[in-house]
């Protein structure tokens, strides 16, 4: 069964989420390095799984302009699909590293284990809150 795959892009780090197959339920996968070429790493991160789909949150303005980063995020999400031949969908992710921030301390996890989760984390909240947007409009 097809997974989607969620993907939180950084500059530095990129975090990623698997659904499961129903396409219900996100689930934290991995962090990679955005390095020289992140798209190849992705590649690989997914290989086994069948991915037939990738969210990327696109980071917004507040009031839902876009920003520097925001046009960052979209030309990774269309070289991304260039390379991949997956679909990809743009998703907006405001406040997702705020609730992702917000979770972590209530779960008393100190700095240096919530900037290991961080990216991972807020991959999870982009796609589970995609994938209760699918079932929604259902």
């Amino acid at each position: 069964m097809p997974k989607i795959l969620g993907v939180d892009y950084g500059e530095a780090k990129i975090g990623l989420a698997l659904s499961d197959e129903r396409g219900k339920i996100a689930f934290p996968y991995k962090t990679i390095a955005t390095g020289k070429n992140p798209y190849e790493a992705i590649d690989k991160a997914i290989q086994g799984y069948h991915v037939d789909k990738i969210v990327v949150g696109l980071p917004l303005h507040m009031n839902g302009k876009e920003s520097p980063l925001s046009l960052k995020v979209r030309e990774f999400a269309a070289t991304l699909q260039k390379k991949l031949q997956i679909p990809v969908t743009l998703f907006d992710e405001r406040l997702t590293s705020a609730f992702s921030e917000k979770e972590m301390l209530e779960m008393e996890m100190n700095r240096k284990k919530r900037s290991e989760k961080s990216d991972v984390t807020a991959a999870v909240i982009i796609l589970q809150n995609y994938l209760d947007s699918c079932i929604a409009r259902d």
